[in-house]
């Protein structure tokens, strides 16, 4: 019977595999000529969980590995790694995400890289930005030594075993930011990699960005050029939206609301005077949240300047020159709203195409190429050229469009 089954699953997953299930990406790809330009994608994952035996393996206190390692072997148990609940697979509809498990490697390639260069492909991109899934929410474990153990060991696994394999991935790596101290290290220790193209902090946590704590670590990656970006996720046990009751309403609402928090945070208290060339990035919170807060900001600030001594311009000014990711990018239905907001944010420099693949509300790159208000150069900054700007990549076309 369980033979029967497998055969049936297998079989489903040829049918669904990232070639098949994208197979109309493709066709868009090749019907607007992505094959002319660069397209880089700045948030796309990779589930490492799959590859936790690997990871655990570079985790340097044998005590924390030996635990990490056990609590795989428990299913049905939560690990040592804190978790959020949730409904990614909108209750089994999205089957890629079973289906991943029968994925085998057909050449000498990392599974991990092989998968994400099949999609990629497919969409008709020549780069992207690989983040982990589950270690979004590694901001919220109790013990703080956790997140450093694991991710160091995440950090060195990724630079080793997928970074320094292939040219076409890149990343900003997790930075352990409960530990001030371990964010610095981590900067110091891998700015230099192969692949790292900046740091990355996972936005559910509650650590004050304007902390003294962290003024080392953004004077060092102003001095190395590196982009930092404050990645989004939801805690559902958050005291606001613990009082919510349906996946949607803290999806909607916690992608934003972390993200809002620490941009304020970072605005208010002068971080972009104190270090005026760190190039800082806000991903995965779509758009209106930015159009939103720069409004209410400057509405505040010009009653109480003198709340916030270090500033010399609105707050909005100090907004519209920081990056955003497009994705999940809010499209209404009168495009002058969203034409609005594309004007606040400066898009056609400052705004980069994100997928989010393979989340359940990914988004391809004819989110911004068919939109009918932006321009030709436009829309090639948006989806590579301000990336590869950001991030310092060759603007050379390198995709394989099946």
């Amino acid at each position: 019977m369980d033979m029967a089954r497998n055969e049936v699953r297998k079989l489903r997953f040829d049918e669904f595999s990232a070639a098949k299930h994208l197979e109309h990406a493709s066709q868009q790809a090749r019907a607007r000529n992505y094959q002319d330009f660069l397209i880089v994608d700045v948030d796309s994952h990779h589930y490492e969980n799959e590859s936790y035996k690997e990871v655990f393996q570079y985790i340097e206190s044998p005590v924390m590995r030996r635990a990490a390692l056990e609590s795989g072997k428990r299913p049905g148990r939560s690990s040592m790694l804190n978790s959020q609940v949730g409904y990614q697979d909108l209750g089994g509809r999205i089957t890629r995400h079973e289906l991943r498990s029968f994925y085998k490697p057909t050449g000498d390639k990392h599974r991990d890289i092989e998968m994400t260069l099949e999609w990629m492909d497919a969409m008709g991109v020549d780069y992207a930005c690989l983040f982990p899934t589950p270690m979004l929410f590694l901001g919220l474990h109790p013990q703080v030594e956790v997140e450093v153990a694991m991710c160091t060991a995440y950090n060195r696994w990724l630079c080793e075993r997928i970074l320094a394999q292939e040219p076409r991935l890149i990343s900003m790596l997790y930075l352990p930011f409960n530990d001030p101290e371990a964010a610095y290290r981590t900067v110091k220790q891998f700015g230099d990699k192969k692949g790292v193209t900046g740091f990355m902090v996972t936005s559910p946590r509650y650590k004050p960005v304007h902390d003294n704590a962290y003024v080392k670590t953004y004077a060092l990656l102003e001095e190395m050029g590196k982009p930092l970006c404050f990645h989004a996720a939801y805690n559902w046990n958050d005291q606001a939206l613990s009082v919510t009751n349906r996946f949607i309403s803290v999806h909607a609402l916690g992608f934003m609301w972390f993200n809002m928090v620490h941009m304020t945070n970072w605005v208010v208290n002068g971080l972009p005077e104190r270090f005026p060339k760190l190039k800082v990035m806000w991903i995965e919170s779509g758009l209106t949240w930015a159009y939103s807060l720069m409004q209410r900001l400057d509405h505040s600030y010009m009653m109480r300047t003198s709340d916030c001594p270090q500033l010399k311009r609105k707050p909005s000014e100090y907004m519209r020159e920081m990056f955003y990711s497009t994705q999940p990018m809010e499209v209404p239905d009168d495009p002058s709203i969203l034409a609005a907001t594309f004007k606040m944010i400066n898009a056609e420099t400052q705004l980069v195409w994100s997928s989010d693949y393979p989340h359940w509300d990914f988004d391809l790159p004819s989110v911004i190429y068919d939109l009918p208000f932006l321009s030709e150069r436009a829309k090639r900054n948006i989806l590579g050229g301000n990336a590869a700007r950001l991030f310092g990549l060759d603007s050379k076309v390198v995709k394989k469009i099946p």
